[in-house]
């Protein structure tokens, strides 16, 4: 299965957002979270389409906050495409929803995974403001940041 980006893009996007050096052995740390958060982003946009009756999750469902917006601004500043083929690929590997999601959600996920890209840089340079390339213990710990707000 293919990574979430390219490596060249990853490694821009990083540099551009946090002023981080990252490499090919990290892309899978970031396709791993990438996935997880994405499809934690659809489960609790799934629970507000069910909780207000509707079968198909809208973007409005999806909980982006005042901080991913933020991040989705800087994101969509660094002139960066993602493409959306690779995205849906690697959620076909979770487990389903239970309800579908449209079309413009579906159109809304490459922004979010970059947006999500940008938030993750800029929380290494939060937790270490000296790191130049993340290590281990940098990711150990932002993804458990994540994990707690996402």
């Amino acid at each position: 299965m293919a990574d979430l980006m390219a490596v060249a893009k990853f490694e821009r996007l990083f540099r551009m957002a946090a002023g981080l050096d990252v490499d090919k052995s990290d892309l899978k740390r970031l396709t791993d979270f990438l996935r997880q958060k994405i499809y934690d982003l659809l489960l609790a946009a799934q629970a507000t389409a069910r909780a207000n009756g509707r079968d198909v999750i809208q973007v409005h469902d999806l909980p982006v906050t005042n901080g991913l917006r933020e991040s989705i601004r800087v994101f969509e500043t660094l002139d960066t495409e993602l493409e959306l083929e690779p995205i849906l690929e690697h959620l076909a590997t979770l487990p389903p929803l239970d309800l579908a999601y449209s079309y413009e959600v579906e159109a809304e996920l490459p922004r979010l995974v970059g947006a999500l890209t940008v938030a993750l840089a800029r929380a290494f340079k939060i937790l270490d403001p000296d790191v130049k390339n993340p290590q281990a213990l940098h990711w150990e710990r932002a993804m458990e940041i994540f994990n707690l707000l996402l």
